[in-house]
């Protein structure tokens, strides 16, 4: 074959490529966000905090004396800069003075002046300049430094406020209406100056359907069963029909296990188990089975505390028992290893406020929170309970049945240790190493329940940073004890300056003027039911719109995981107030809450655009369109698969390597390592599994469209259409052809497509034999309308 023919109509037929760069490696310092919000919350928890440690008591309100006519502690304060000029300009750190004054490299005022800020802090400043220095301004002022928190004030704020089922607007009539969303979408629409667009034709419906419910393309028969289908029931059938689906809770698990920083493969020093994939199948089981979101909630925080539920239900504690934890070198002092243990209590109060609440609770650690009524007692008082919390592996077996297996373990790895050191005499003693082999093979296969699951779990017990000796010196130790323990606030966030103690309770803002103290063991089980009871109205707003968004792209909210002052507001505050009424009377039912969407008139408009409502509203804010989405790495991958007809629909079990070739399992099934993510997976827009993730970015590079062109898989799943094709049609050109856009599109090939891929196969060397095949099926499968819904 021709390659550079081949090449260009790879090329032709692709079209725009798609993706993305891989995220920054975990040991690098975070980098500043481009996106405002996502920029502004980056300063609050992690520049806000360093300026506040490091610079405040000289640069601040609350200085005693204000050095050099310098503030760092509001936005304005930072752009008039003080007595030597400007700060900063931002985008150039080279040219700012804060960065030459942070450098102690003489170009200006060597800052802070007792000493240098270490790399890691200096890096994180010059990455904040670089990034464009975004302060919070005038839409969230910051309370004033040393004011006391409103709290009654600040329970005013409209997510802290009670759920009312809205009333419906006039628009409720029009007969575009087909469900209360339409009326509020219409209304707001008509303020704006613009009416819906036409419903999208039943092709586009289906394949939107099919990858809004379980994350899979529908196959040409049943495009043509929906399309041939005259009754008016069909659309409600098929959405039935998806929700029904096991692969719905593959589709919609993986959203949630962004959030909850999933990884199959946890540090090598935990006491855990290589059975992560447990906690992954629980999701995915608990919302194909319709779980209500409040017990699914409730199961990921306290499982094992709560009345009635079997120990099949043990895996949902993974949210906790998965946590990120940092290597902990016990030689050195145990101010130091105090520290890394705050960090990971931080990351728990971090992962569960931001994924339940909306909120960004762990900003007031070091301080009370600069925005929301969120105090650093607050902070503390959380803290509390993942410092009576340890991450370990439980049998899914009782205690009683277990013990045997425990003892028959340890015996185990007594005999191995044994012969590990048999192994390195010189001669090895073999006949007493095939003894202790024996020996351990028995014990392997005659103990009962000896392979029984081990899940990665939390327990009740809290962990004490001390001094292995007499001295820092000496190193540490981490001692873990039954009772739960109070921690004292961390003056400033840190656990070597120590304040009052603060006891175990919710957030003061969510609860009566009293709070009521956690008093049975940690206080999960109790964290779980005042996230649920004292704040069912904020965590139905925030999972309504985690839905809303990842069926439309965007959220009622555009700051899913950010319902605070600094988050964004609403766009349809009333739709928002109206559905998560209506989610929580329908018993927390998220795929009632799927129906309510998917059935509206406004998820079924065209995605077309018109040129004078996009002149109106150029970002779709008021939808009066659907927005074209660009598929995800997993429904992407799972796609491919499913065209060339070597999709794997196995559900559970443990994870595979994305990279594997034999892989052939959904994506949701490949496998997550925190320190070594997948390739291909960084490469289009995977999450960092070290952070809570809440939404996807979609990035365009070179690296997307080399991978495209390239990779193994491309390669190997073109060469599988081709072959499935040729099976199903085996003789005739044209009909092949249409055959591929069926499959890959949903739709007949147009006269164009047909005469330009016959013009490629005549023109091949091997005149349109199995190899000009491969290569055009490689190239339909990297085009970019297989990567978008319509």
């Amino acid at each position: 074959m021709n390659r550079r023919f081949s090449f260009a109509v790879v090329l032709l037929l692709v079209g725009a490529i798609v993706g993305s760069a891989p995220p920054a490696s975990a040991g690098d310092p975070p980098d500043a966000p481009s996106g405002t919000a996502a920029a502004i919350e980056h300063f609050e928890k992690h520049i806000r905090p360093l300026l506040h440690e490091h610079c405040y008591a000289c640069h601040s309100g609350e200085a005693k004396t204000l050095k050099g006519g310098l503030r760092l502690d509001s936005k304005a304060a930072i752009e008039r800069g003080g007595d030597s000029g400007a700060l900063f300009v931002p985008g150039k750190p080279d040219e700012s003075l804060l960065i030459k004054s942070i450098r102690y490299d003489g170009q200006a005022y060597d800052m802070p002046p007792d000493g240098k800020l270490s790399d890691r802090d200096v890096a994180m400043l010059t990455d904040w300049v670089a990034n464009g220095a975004v302060y919070p301004g005038t839409d969230a002022e910051p309370l004033p430094a040393g004011a006391e928190i409103d709290f009654e004030e600040g329970r005013k704020h409209w997510s802290f406020q009670p759920l009312v089922e809205q009333q419906l607007p006039v628009t409720a009539a029009d007969p575009w209406v087909i469900g209360r969303i339409d009326a509020f979408i219409l209304e707001k629409q008509r303020q704006h100056g613009l009416a819906p667009s036409p419903t999208a034709d039943r092709t586009t419906l289906v394949r939107r359907l099919f990858f809004s419910l379980v994350g899979l393309p529908p196959t040409p028969q049943q495009i043509e069963s929906f399309v041939q289908d005259p009754s008016p029931e069909a659309y409600d059938r098929l959405v039935e029909e998806l929700l029904g689906s096991p692969q719905y809770g593959e589709r919609w698990g993986r959203m949630w296990l962004d959030l909850a920083r999933y990884t199959d493969t946890t540090e090598s020093w935990l006491d855990q188990t290589n059975n992560a994939h447990l906690y992954r199948d629980w999701v995915v089981k608990a919302l194909n089975e319709d779980l209500p979101y409040d017990q699914f909630v409730r199961r990921q925080l306290a499982a094992d505390q709560i009345d009635g539920l079997g120990l099949d239900e043990l895996p949902a504690l993974g949210f906790l028992g998965l946590s990120p934890t940092y290597f902990k070198e016990l030689l050195l002092p145990p101010d130091i290893i105090k520290v890394i243990v705050a960090d990971e209590w931080e990351e728990r109060v971090d992962a569960v406020s931001r994924t339940f609440l909306g909120l960004t609770v762990a900003c007031a650690r070091c301080h009370d929170h600069k925005f929301d009524p969120i105090s650093t007692e607050d902070y503390h008082a959380l803290a509390g309970v993942f410092a009576s919390t340890k991450m370990t592996s439980r049998a899914m077996i009782p205690n009683d049945r277990y013990a045997p297996v425990a003892a028959a373990k340890a015996e185990v790895n007594k005999l191995s240790e044994q012969v590990a050191n048999l192994k390195k005499q010189k001669p090895a003693p073999e006949e007493q190493i095939a003894c202790l082999e024996d020996e351990i093979d028995y014990l392997k296969r005659y103990t009962p329940d000896y392979d029984t699951p081990m899940v990665s779990v939390v327990v009740d017990e809290s962990l004490h940073v001390e001094m292995a000796g007499d001295s820092p010196q000496a190193g540490t130790k981490l001692n873990y004890r039954p009772e739960p323990q109070d921690l004292n606030i961390f003056v400033r966030g840190n656990p070597n300056k120590l304040g009052p103690v603060v006891h175990r309770r919710f957030l003061q803002v969510l609860q009566s003027p009293t709070p009521q103290r956690f008093e049975r063991g940690s206080g999960r089980a109790e964290l779980a039911d005042a996230i649920i009871r004292e704040a069912g109205h904020l965590v139905a707003r925030v999972i309504v719109n985690r839905v809303w968004m990842t069926h439309f792209g965007r959220g009622l909210v555009d700051t899913p995981s950010n319902f605070g002052r600094l988050g964004a507001k609403p766009s349809h505050p009333e739709l928002l107030e109206d559905l998560a009424f209506r989610f929580v009377e329908n018993g927390w039912s998220l795929k009632w809450l799927h129906r309510e969407i998917v059935g509206s008139a406004t998820y079924r408009q065209s995605s077309a655009a018109e040129p004078s409502k996009q002149s109106i509203d150029p970002d779709n804010r008021w939808l009066w369109r659907m927005n074209r989405k660009r598929l995800e790495v997993e429904p992407w991958r799972d796609a491919m698969l499913a065209v060339a007809g070597t999709l794997d629909l196995s559900l559970g079990g443990p994870a595979e390597a994305a990279e594997d070739a034999t892989n052939r399992r959904r994506t949701v099934y490949a496998k997550i390592h925190r320190r070594e993510v997948s390739k291909m997976l960084q490469l289009h827009d995977f999450p960092d599994p070290n952070l809570h993730s809440e939404q996807r970015s979609e990035t365009t590079t070179a690296l997307q469209g080399l991978y495209l062109l390239n990779s193994p898989l491309l390669n190997e799943l073109g060469k599988a259409l081709s072959e499935r094709l040729a099976r199903e049609v085996p003789d005739d050109p044209v009909a092949r052809i249409k055959s591929a856009h069926r499959l890959l599109f949903g739709r007949d090939a147009t006269d164009d497509e047909i005469r330009l891929a016959l013009d490629y196969m005549n023109g091949s060397s091997d005149g349109g034999a199995g190899a000009a095949w491969v290569q055009y099926c490689h190239a339909l499968l990297a085009s970019n309308e297989f990567q978008f819904v319509d």
